[in-house]
């Protein structure tokens, strides 16, 4: 299965190209069948445990273990069972509102023939969390649910839902729609046939917007009763700021021609509709950054462009341009900065991330060789959202092995994942005691490894991490395991042995798991009510079913869980769902004597710096492991912060500079050495004075060490020509003298000038940045068109990136 190397290593994961595709919908389905990568400061995994003193929060195995006995007779009092009366492949789940209980399921049955395809779709209702559940296909007068939309439920707690189906005979869409949590719906014929799901305007849920499978854009502002079409022949469309919409367009009538796009914005629902760039090969939007990639007048490569002020001024980002053959990918982001993936050139599987400035336009290195295949588009890029500054992610090692590592301070300093105390090697590992653990993510489930779930995390569960993961030099092949961290990823316990499908429950004062079988039909439903040490197990049902999924309410407040699967026999097959109220387990609400003080990213209680992280030292107030009670669905994070002394680790090396590996000083970048730093910023030419440092986006750390750092306007205009004639032009006296002054440039060589010019400003260089954290794809892109992505959170389940390796993911 894995190609072989010059020194092969069984059980290891080595890159293996092309990958195969997942679906990544959200579905249940019946019959599922880096050392030298780390270049700043990193130590390897074997060396950890001396440098980070971190041990975990822990009870007496006794204390909380004890506290499960008698939970059956609880369980199943509270343990109910329904089956869907129908013959259909899938089952579709959505969540109507938060703390509703509604939940709506959409089962789907369909074959298609020619052009043509038959099949029968059925809608559920349940407002118990999925205790029960009601037929409700009348609602939807027996319509045809075109499942590739899904169900699309309105944000916030609007109680909208719409479901896109096919008209009588196949000739025409009609939609349902329902305001009140699908309790009615009412149906309108559409003039159009969408081809992507209906977006909802994410500040006023009654206006819509969608692209028709000819590409035109229409909008209804009286949710979905009326259309009106804005735009002609486009591509890509996307949701801005308020009123905001973007999108491009080619009056050539392709979207396939790359870099010939216009990129428009119209903040009045299309009454005007302006054009901020042109020669645009793809945009995206992340935190307060609009991004586009732009061609290069020669046509052969592209820059991305970053704009602060919805597309009136654009700034040339200094990051490498990429050929036709490579991609840019937008990692995460937020308002102060961004995470960037450069493909490097040729079909790899890696890159390099950067890490951007406050304006997101200076960029630094931040990981070598990052994982990120061409042909599937996988990444294992993982924002660990339950601990402030965590990113998890996998390097491709020089000898083609996959291996995980951590940073804490948002991409400033990378290392390997410490060894859990309670493992040990395994057969990957050269020396028996010197390894690292490596979490299974997009990649794995790429390669169709047994790894049913990506890493879950969730901001209210503080500091907790369940993934799966191998313990050794690399990461293996062979069946995982499930490690659960509680500290964001600085130390971790082997929770369960073999892949589970899991879920965190009241804020992480519960924890779920199911043993994930594609052969056997399972029974037992496993919980914790301390964060992964003891386990409980519970037969829910005393006829195994074929299991499917795992499902609870997003937000991990909930205490009911649903557990998803099918029985058949010879002549029939039917879905099930048993949902559990684990609600009567945890008897009573937890008071203040329940949670103890903790102290984030503190591995050396003498050091008076320890915890400081970005500047700032937080607090939180978290449940004892040995409390069994209840959190609540108002439970809120209680944090505490305090800010910090300024040290050289809330610095970033600035642009031209870089840190050599194990250490913390910044130095010039050898081929910069001695050169003037300039780049273009806001239209003027900018030079830079500079020790070698820059502070960390987000870093609130105050006095102390303050390298100085200052930018010099030089007076000149320098606005990028690749945008179009809307951006500020030179008048032509500047061009003739531009042209003039390249030229002699040229015959001169004067190479430091000309070097400075290529790799400063826009060229290759060594520098750090961020990454935009990749969630899942929409379709809202044409084909030969990026598949967009949110930046929104999901946890469960593969998400396709892209295509082809030269597509630009900057969403």
């Amino acid at each position: 299965m894995c190609r072989t190397e010059d020194r092969p290593i069984s059980g290891v994961l080595f890159l293996w190209r092309p990958g195969p595709r997942s679906g990544g919908q959200s579905v249940f389905v019946r019959n599922p069948t880096a050392e030298k990568a780390v270049k700043k400061r990193s130590v390897p995994g074997w060396l950890l445990p001396a440098n980070h003193r971190i041990t975990r929060r822990s009870a007496e195995p006794g204390d909380s273990c004890s506290a499960l006995q008698g939970s059956v007779t609880k369980l199943a009092d509270n343990t109910h069972s329904y089956a869907f009366n129908d013959l259909s492949g899938s089952v579709s789940l959505a969540w109507v509102g938060d703390g509703t209980g509604v939940i709506l399921a959409l089962t789907t049955f369909h074959v298609p023939f020619f052009m043509l395809r038959f099949g029968q779709s059925k809608l559920y209702r349940s407002e118990n969390y999925g205790k029960s559940f009601q037929d409700v296909t009348t609602l939807i007068n027996n319509t045809f649910i075109r499942t590739e939309f899904g169900i699309a439920i309105g944000p916030e707690n609007s109680g909208k839902v719409i479901l896109t189906g096919d008209m009588s005979g196949g000739l025409g869409s009609r939609i349902f729609v329902s305001d009140d949590f699908g309790n009615s719906f009412t149906h309108h014929d559409l003039p159009f046939n969408p081809l992507m799901q209906i977006m909802y305007n994410p500040h006023d849920a009654n206006v819509l917007l969608v692209i028709s499978n000819n590409k035109e854009l229409w909008l209804s502002e009286n949710f979905g009763t009326n259309w009106k079409k804005i735009h002609d022949m486009v591509c890509l469309v996307k949701w801005g700021v308020k009123n905001t919409i973007f999108f491009t367009s080619n009056l050539n009538g392709s979207c396939i021609e790359h870099g010939m796009l216009e990129l428009r914005r119209t903040t009045d629902y299309g009454k005007t509709i302006k054009t901020v760039a042109s020669k645009i090969f793809s945009f995206g939007l992340g935190g307060r950054f609009l991004f586009a990639s732009v061609m290069t007048d020669k046509g052969v490569s592209r820059m991305i462009h970053v704009s602060v002020d919805q597309g009136e001024v654009w700034n040339m980002a200094q990051l490498p341009p990429v050929g036709h053959e490579q991609f840019y990918s937008i990692l995460a982001a937020n308002d102060d900065m961004v995470f960037m993936h450069v493909d490097e050139p040729g079909d790899t599987g890696f890159g390099t991330i950067y890490v951007s400035d406050d304006r997101g336009t200076v960029y630094s290195k931040s990981l070598e060789r990052h994982l990120y295949t061409t042909t599937g588009g996988e990444t294992d890029f993982t924002n660990v959202t339950s601990l402030r500054g965590v990113f998890i992610t996998s390097v491709l090692a020089e000898d083609g092995s996959v291996q995980s590592v951590v940073s804490f301070d948002q991409g400033g300093e990378w290392l390997p994942l410490q060894k859990p105390a309670n493992t040990k090697c395994d057969a990957t590992a050269k020396d028996p005691d010197k390894c690292s653990l490596h979490i299974h993510a997009a990649y794995s489930t790429s390669m169709r490894l047994n790894v049913p779930m990506l890493p879950l995390t969730e901001p209210n569960a503080v500091g907790l991490i369940l993934a799966h993961g191998s313990v050794g030099d690399a990461m293996s092949v062979m069946k995982p395991d499930v490690y659960v961290s509680d500290d964001g990823g600085y130390t971790w316990l082997q929770a369960l042995k073999g892949p589970h499908h899991y879920a965190i429950l009241d804020s992480g004062g519960l924890l779920v798991a199911v043993e994930y079988s594609t052969t056997q039909p399972i029974n037992q439903i496993k919980f914790s009510t301390d964060e992964g040490q003891c386990w409980g197990v519970y037969n829910f049902t005393s006829e195994p079913i074929q299991f499917t999924g795992l499902a609870s309410e997003p937000g991990a407040r909930s205490m009911n869980v649903s557990i998803w699967g099918y029985r058949e026999s010879y002549f029939s097959q039917y879905w099930v769902s048993v949902t559990i109220d684990f609600r009567e387990l945890l008897t009573r609400d937890c008071d203040d004597a329940d949670y103890v003080q903790w102290l984030a990213h503190s591995d050396d209680l003498s050091d008076p710096k320890d915890g400081c992280m970005l500047g700032y030292k937080e607090r939180f107030l978290r449940l004892r492991k040995d409390s069994v009670c209840w959190n609540g669905r108002d439970y809120q994070v209680n944090t505490q912060p305090t800010p910090c002394l300024c040290t050289y680790d809330d610095f970033l090396c600035d642009f031209g500079y870089y840190r050599k590996e194990n250490s913390s000083v910044c130095v010039e970048q050898p081929d910069l050495k001695g050169q003037v730093l300039e780049f273009c910023l806001h239209g003027r030419e900018e030079q830079l004075q500079t020790s070698g440092y820059r502070k960390i986006p987000g870093d609130k750390c105050e006095g102390g060490t303050m390298p100085e750092r200052k930018e010099i306007d030089l007076s000149k205009r320098c606005v990028s020509d690749l945008l179009g004639s809307e951006l500020p032009s030179h008048s032509s006296k500047s061009v003739f003298i531009v042209i003039t002054v390249i030229i002699i440039m040229l015959l001169s060589v004067v190479a430091g000038v000309l070097f400075i010019k290529k790799y400063v400003c826009g060229g290759r260089f060594l520098v750090h940045r961020y990454s935009v954290l990749q969630q899942h794809a929409e379709a809202n892109g044409i084909d030969g068109m990026d598949d967009a992505l949110e930046t929104s959170h999901t946890q469960n389940g593969k998400r396709d990136f892209h295509d082809d390796s030269d597509e630009d993911l900057l969403e």
